[in-house]
């Protein structure tokens, strides 16, 4: 089986403050919305945002227990841009729950909640390039 991911998608609880987040923070426009759900065209894969009534009724599940224990992250090309995406995400309703700051195994990292509380890490690290469109390569 080849090894991918085409689609995530993320429980919300109001469309219009998720995409505040998702346009105003990342600077990311919808490739489709309506109503209920937005899709964003990614490097590969596409993020989906639905509303988590929604989402818990497609797979016929009566509740969620709210955001796992995941992180999705967002790397960027330099230190620098890590703080700058940070401060977006937190002026386009995100919560920081982490500083960016470097870990002991190097680069530069912070994390930030977006309004339903899903955690993106903001990572810079050296040895994993990012190519034109923005495809991270695992590095040593």
């Amino acid at each position: 089986m080849q090894q991918q991911i085409a689609v995530v998608t993320l429980g919300i609880a109001d469309l219009v403050r998720s995409r505040r987040f998702y346009s105003e923070g990342f600077g990311w426009t919808p490739v489709f919305a309506n109503e209920e759900i937005a899709f964003y065209q990614m490097n590969g894969l596409i993020l989906g945002t639905w509303l988590e009534a929604k989402l818990a009724e497609d797979m016929t599940r009566t509740s969620f227990g709210g955001p796992g224990a995941f992180a999705l992250a967002h790397n960027v090309g330099t230190a620098e841009e890590v703080d700058a995406v940070i401060a977006a995400l937190e002026a386009a309703g995100g919560r920081v729950l982490r500083p960016g700051d470097a870990p002991p195994h190097g680069g530069y990292r912070g994390y930030v909640a977006d309004p339903d509380d899903h955690a993106w890490e903001i990572a810079w690290n050296p040895a994993w390039p990012i190519d034109a469109e923005g495809h991270v390569t695992f590095g040593a």
